[in-house]
């Protein structure tokens, strides 16, 4: 089961030719959701802490994927 649903409109139109990495490609999509949750919710400790969240999970990510190549 993929993480993310191919029904969802602006997923079907990305390219999936090739090589892809789900994982990156999630991250990718979820970036405005951080930045949307910023702008909803204001600066506050929840959504820093979530920001920060998602930047250590990306960097650790691509950390990952470079070392283990």
């Amino acid at each position: 089961m993929s993480p993310i649903p191919s029904n969802f409109p602006l997923v079907r139109s990305l390219p999936w030719n090739g090589d892809h990495d789900r994982v990156y490609e999630l991250l990718i999509l979820c970036g405005p959701l951080v930045i949307g949750a910023i702008a909803l919710f204001g600066r506050s400790v929840l959504t820093t802490a979530f920001a920060a969240g998602y930047i250590v999970v990306f960097v650790l990510y691509l950390l990952w994927i470079g070392i283990s190549s």
